[in-house]
């Protein structure tokens, strides 16, 4: 009499990091690793099933294509700062300066920015990221340009606003909030690096020292009180 022994199943190539992660955000994590070390498209969905462990078939019940794991992925590196944006917005204009809400603004995306996973913000300017199926992203980071061309305008000096559009003045601020991007090439971010390029944003927008030290202070309070406020209420 013979037996049959019980298949094994794949070893997984990349555990998860933490106990309890779901299958949808191996995914991520396998495409995130994957899409930084080989590109976009040299990584195809059974590379990243197989870092994951599990079968093809098993990807595409959490993922149809391959661009909508990279939209999921980008979408993590805009997300908090756009809802951040949204829950400022919804406060009274007299509870919080503009100064004060483009800091805590810059602050959470310089944050967003540090804590993706491989450094997703290398693959914003990969010529996939312009095409088509992740337009979704793209308009979401055009509406985060926006918001900061508009705080940045209302912060700004006279001078400043003057002289710098509204849209020039947001892509400026972005760019130097994306810098981060660059500094994790070399090294991880430090807490105050995310003060520095807060606060150089403000200094971009002609705000004195004693300006930029009291918006700080006021974002930090800012921050402190939306973090005790659930959003759902």
């Amino acid at each position: 009499m013979t037996t049959t022994r019980p298949r094994q199943g794949r070893p997984r190539h990349t555990p998860p990091s933490e106990p309890g992660t779901s299958a949808r955000e191996q995914i991520l994590d396998a495409a995130g690793a994957l899409f930084v070390e080989r590109g976009i498209a040299a990584t195809s969905t059974r590379m990243i099933a197989e870092r994951v462990g599990i079968r093809q078939a098993s990807l595409y019940y959490h993922f149809a294509t391959k661009d909508d794991i990279l939209a999921e992925l980008l979408a993590t590196s805009v997300r908090p700062s756009l809802e951040m944006m949204d829950r400022i917005q919804a406060l009274a204009p007299e509870q919080t300066s503009a100064a004060a809400a483009l800091y805590a603004m810059a602050a959470m995306d310089v944050s967003t920015l540090s804590s993706t996973p491989y450094n997703i913000g290398t693959l914003y300017l990969l010529p996939e990221v312009q095409a088509e199926p992740l337009d979704t992203f793209r308009q979401e980071r055009g509406r985060l340009l926006h918001s900061y061309g508009t705080l940045g305008t209302l912060a700004a000096t006279e001078g400043v606003a003057r002289g710098l559009p509204a849209e020039r003045l947001g892509e400026l601020l972005i760019q130097l909030v994306e810098v981060v991007i660059q500094i994790r090439r070399s090294r991880a971010p430090e807490a105050a690096d995310t003060d520095t390029i807060a606060s150089s944003c403000l200094r971009l927008c002609g705000l004195t020292e004693p300006a930029v030290t009291a918006a700080r202070e006021e974002a930090r309070t800012l921050l402190n009180r939306l973090a005790s406020i659930d959003p759902n209420d």
